[in-house]
């Protein structure tokens, strides 16, 4: 494989991308066909490029990282031969920190130190926004950085440390780290887990047969017949290893959980299972509030493949209105399919997505999705509808208006390019150019995750920052280069 990602796709860049995923096994044979298989279950989280580093005892610790997808790289019996042992972790990535769209080899993760009392690894999900500041210190007092990832600074304040050992190593370095970390990390002989304070970023723990995994979410533990045990804690950091077990400690000032809510909305596999409450029915009950908040007369409700289908089937339940396939996903869009020439370019959403003309034509549309971000692929969406004779087009969104970036290890655009940030619905409405647009509302979706008395403004359940602009921690980073704040109501 070229060394260079396969070109985005010109319609791809209006979903918020989730940045990374990250599995961890301790305790199976060939661990590391674990962790590939787990992180083939979370390719949804990163698929710029993906690695795995493992442990033997006799071997010692071996890395394998590589552009593109799980199925293309780590399925080669080639390359897993060269990762033996019972412990091994792994991380797909979607580049947030770094640069963007060249990413270099050196910044794939996991990534590796060797220190004084052996060798560790460590793959990081999440931003950290301290990071500017951290790497300025650290490069001052003699750090030499391999990457511009912000979570290589974690292995360096780690070579800093006076602790004994490698936990209490990387205890000291999380608490210099500010914004969102879930971390899985690897020595010699341990399996380490931790999140952080807010618990922004999701963790979770499993049991496969006599060993351990974590990963980002439960769907990629069913992957590999792993029993779901528990959440890690917002704050804990679990220490495994065979002697021992699970092992649980709290280094951190215990704070309210901000756990990120658009997890709820996208970025989570609908079969995973998020804060005890199934994603799917999560999304099921979004749907089912936006027809309560905002109903219309229609004769379909089609769901925005993938994406908005839980959500258009609530609607569809809670409103009466037929569900409908009317848009159909072509399932063999890799994303190498072609050079994006003006020509392509100008077809649009046609490779991705192709209207279902017999059931659409002559009727009223309700099309459910899960966001608008720059609403450059709602436009063609609506465009492609009415092409195909329907009376009506209604957009029903599943999530308030994105309207702020987000600072925590998902990729926005800067806040000029969020729709939501420059326009009011009517507007967007105008700009979308269809009958109807409505968003749920901040408390109907919190109604929808299980809060029944909706947000609580004081305080919020989650971190809603890229709808609200209420940032949970301070981008210290971002403000220093000019980020403005949204003023205190």
């Amino acid at each position: 494989m070229s060394n260079l990602m396969p070109p985005a796709h010109p319609f791809d860049d209006d979903k918020l991308k989730e940045e990374c995923g990250i599995f961890g096994v301790l305790g199976t044979k060939e661990a590391a066909n674990f962790v590939a298989l787990g992180l083939h279950a979370l390719q949804h989280r990163g698929q710029e490029a993906g690695g795995i580093v493992s442990h033997d005892p006799e071997m010692g610790f071996n890395s394998a990282r590589r552009f593109g997808y799980v199925r293309d790289n780590f399925t080669s019996q080639k390359v897993m031969e060269t990762l033996p042992g019972p412990l091994a972790i792994g991380h797909v990535r979607y580049s947030t920190a770094g640069s963007k769209g060249q990413t270099a080899i050196r910044d794939v993760q996991p990534f590796f130190g060797e220190f004084a009392m052996g060798g560790a690894a460590i793959a990081h999900n999440g931003n950290i926004t301290n990071a500017n500041a951290l790497r300025r210190e650290l490069i001052e007092r003699g750090s030499i950085f391999q990457s511009s990832s912000d979570s290589e600074c974690i292995i360096h304040l780690m070579a800093r440390s006076l602790q004994r050992n490698i936990p209490e190593r990387m205890e000291d370095a999380l608490r210099r780290v500010e914004g969102a970390f879930s971390v899985v990390a690897m020595t010699r002989t341990k399996l380490i887990g931790v999140r952080d304070p807010l618990g922004v970023r999701p963790l979770v723990l499993g049991k496969v047969g006599d060993g351990w995994a974590l990963s980002s979410e439960t769907c990629a533990l069913d992957i590999i017949g792993a029993e779901f045990v528990r959440e890690i804690e917002p704050g804990e950091m679990v220490v495994i290893s065979e002697k021992y077990g699970v092992q649980s400690h709290f280094p951190f000032r215990r704070q309210p959980s901000k756990f990120c809510i658009f997890e709820h909305v996208y970025f989570s596999r609908p079969d995973s299972i998020l804060g005890g409450r199934s994603v799917y029915e999560t999304r099921e009950n979004i749907g089912r509030e936006l027809a309560k908040e905002s109903p219309v007369e229609a004769d379909l409700v089609c769901p925005v493949p993938d994406s908005g289908t839980p959500a258009a089937i609530g609607f569809s339940l809670e409103s009466g209105i037929p569900y409908a396939m009317g848009i159909i996903r072509n399932q063999y869009m890799g994303r190498t399919f072609i050079e994006p020439t003006e020509s392509i370019r100008n077809m649009g959403v046609r490779l991705k997505l192709n209207v279902n003309r017999a059931l659409i034509k002559g009727k009223r549309v309700i099309l459910v999705d899960d966001s608008v971000v720059r609403g450059t692929t709602s436009r063609k969406i609506k465009e492609m509808i009415l092409d195909a004779g329907a009376a009506e087009v209604h957009f029903r969104i599943a999530s308030p208006p994105t309207a702020w970036p987000c600072f925590y290890g998902v990729d926005t655009p800067d806040r000029d390019k969020l729709l939501a940030a420059t326009m009011s619905e009517e507007e967007m409405r105008d700009h979308l150019g269809v009958d109807s647009l409505k968003f749920i509302s901040l408390d109907g979706l919190y109604r929808a995750v299980g809060e029944a008395k909706g947000r609580d403004k004081a305080c919020p359940q989650y971190c809603d920052a890229c709808f609200s602009g209420e940032y949970p921690v301070i981008p210290a980073d971002k403000i220093d280069d000019g980020f403005v704040m949204k003023a205190a109501e």
